[in-house]
């Protein structure tokens, strides 16, 4: 089995509703936009494991999450920002490793139960960025595992509070749903329909 990373082009000719019920082809989002930010942290030792799970840093996605990204980056181009990513589709080898350094359902998916979203290609790990590519503050660093990592947690300064809620809202015009223990973790709408995949990234072509 094998990815298939098309360009914007060829998505449009091709037809977004015809890729999406193939179900395992996967785009890469390099391929569509250059308005992104991007740290894959698990392509480094810079994780919570501590090593590099990746063997390079690449954003794949259903065509239809990526589309819906591309928008809601577009939003946040408008207000000053843009959309930096920390992760998209993670093989199901990959969360199994995860799972048996941290094994904890609040945190990790359960990759011999339901899994992780990010197993289908359906979700996305973010953060937000100015345009000069700045940091902005978000309260904890991506894969805290604890309160201040929660959505839930206002005890934070207004300005905190506001990030949290412009990267929030922003991303549920768009389609995309939070989880109550990490800020940065969106999983795209109807995400049961799609398939978990083991398919590792495509780090030679």
């Amino acid at each position: 089995m094998k990815f298939f990373s098309l360009s914007f082009t060829t998505l449009l000719f091709v037809g977004i509703s015809t890729i999406v019920n193939s179900q395992e082809r996967l785009v890469n989002l390099e391929n569509l936009s250059t308005e992104f930010g991007y740290e894959i942290r698990y392509a480094t030792p810079n994780n919570f494991i501590g090593e590099t799970l990746y063997n390079c840093a690449t954003c794949l996605l259903q065509p239809e999450v990526a589309k819906a990204l591309l928008k809601a980056n577009q939003y946040f181009c408008e207000l000053g920002y843009r959309i930096k990513v920390y992760d998209c589709y993670r093989p199901l080898d990959v969360q199994k490793k995860m799972w048996s350094k941290v094994p904890r359902p609040s945190y990790v998916g359960n990759p011999y139960g339901k899994g992780s979203i990010h197993n289908k290609g359906a979700a996305v790990d973010i953060t937000l960025e100015t345009l000069e590519g700045c940091y902005v503050e978000m309260g904890s660093d991506y894969d805290y595992f604890g309160r201040e990592a929660h959505i839930d947690n206002y005890n934070f300064s207004k300005e905190i509070l506001a990030n949290r809620k412009l990267l929030f809202e922003g991303m549920r015009k768009f389609g995309f749903n939070t989880i109550r223990t990490e800020w940065w973790h969106f999983s795209f709408r109807g995400s049961g329909k799609f398939k978990t995949l083991n398919v590792p990234l495509p780090c030679d072509e």
